[in-house]
């Protein structure tokens, strides 16, 4: 099942960067499956086994309030994010769910062209294989650096 796992997993990551840097974000709540998790958190916290998050939702509704907020309450200069994404590795298997790591690389550009690397890490995610489909239950994504900006508007 690995083979097929990858390649379904490699598709949901395709289609979820998409989403994000094609400016589509109502349609990202809708990348996730069920009862959900989404998290940023640093690599050191991560490290030492450090629950709080830099953004936290455990439900569909806080990512469309995320969204909702994002477009119509709060105040920043428009930007776009290029995800760059590696390969995924396969952690683990259990019947349809399969956990993964995917370092990825979001270069930000602002409205007048600058761009630069905004943010690196990895995403580990558990998704549900469903008829050829993979679907995300968790995503905890994993910064490299302990710095954030603190304008972290647009999902990573």
């Amino acid at each position: 099942m690995s083979g097929n796992s990858l390649q379904y997993i490699t598709k949901a990551q395709a289609d979820y960067a998409r989403c994000i840097d094609d400016d589509r974000l109502e349609d990202w709540p809708s990348l996730f499956h069920g009862p959900c998790l989404y998290k940023i958190t640093t690599a050191s916290n991560y490290r030492d086994g450090l629950e709080a998050g830099i953004v936290f939702a455990n439900s569909r509704g806080m990512l469309n309030d995320r969204v909702s907020a994002l477009r119509e309450a709060n105040i920043y200069e428009r930007q776009s994010y290029r995800h760059i994404l590696g390969l995924p590795s396969i952690l683990s298997e259990d019947g349809a769910k399969v956990r993964s790591e995917t370092p990825f690389m979001v270069a930000r550009i602002l409205q007048d062209g600058d761009t630069s690397i905004y943010a690196t890490g990895r995403y580990f995610d558990l998704y549900e294989i469903v008829n050829g489909k993979a679907q995300l239950h968790e995503r905890t994504v994993v910064c490299d650096s302990s710095r954030i900006d603190t304008l972290l508007a647009l999902p990573l």
